[in-house]
């Protein structure tokens, strides 16, 4: 392990350090818009681990029993996160994907609406939830997440994103609860 995080600080170093490992790819998913792509960070050993490293560290004092992430991406990050902080991990999915009875919640993205869906089991009362994904926009799918979670009795402790887009607005729609981002577009 430790030559394989050799140069770790290297990988992760000054203060743009997430964004040199983002692919930025014009004009996707439609025209105008920039798509962040974190394949590449994800492919960099010491940058992935730093990644998950950081942000995980942003909530160690929040003690969350579950970790949440959402479809796709953001389980890649939630769930080597829930095994650092010694939490569960709980997929929160889009409508249709999950085999057992669900909770739904309807949401606006930035290109349409959308649902997402989480066993009903999967939270229990006053249980402490994280939730985690990769990019921060206008802040539907999170604030749909956090919907969920309070739905089922459990407690948003925080939210956690790899890259976030301020000129969307999501952290204003998140107003009031504890929201970290590693890098700012």
């Amino acid at each position: 392990m430790t030559d394989t995080l050799n140069g770790l600080r290297d990988a992760t170093s000054g203060p743009h350090w997430v964004t040199e490992h983002v692919r930025d790819i014009p004009h996707y998913p439609i025209q105008g818009v920039t798509f962040r792509d974190i394949t590449p960070l994800l492919g960099n050993a010491r940058a992935f681990h730093g990644a998950v490293d950081e942000l995980a560290g942003r909530f160690r004092d929040a003690h969350p029993h579950r970790v949440l992430g959402m479809e796709a991406r953001g389980f890649i990050l939630a769930a080597p996160m829930a095994y650092h902080l010694g939490s569960a991990f709980v997929p929160v999915r889009k409508a249709g994907k999950l085999p057992w009875a669900v909770v739904r919640e309807e949401y606006t993205t930035e290109y349409g609406t959308d649902k997402l869906e989480i066993h009903r089991d999967a939270i229990h009362p006053n249980e402490r939830i994280l939730i985690i994904d990769d990019v921060l926009a206008t802040g539907g799918t999170a604030e749909a997440t956090c919907r969920l979670v309070e739905e089922l009795g459990g407690i948003v402790v925080g939210l956690g994103f790899l890259i976030e887009l301020p000129s969307l607005g999501g952290r204003e729609r998140l107003a009031g609860r504890h929201v970290e981002s590693l890098a700012t577009y």
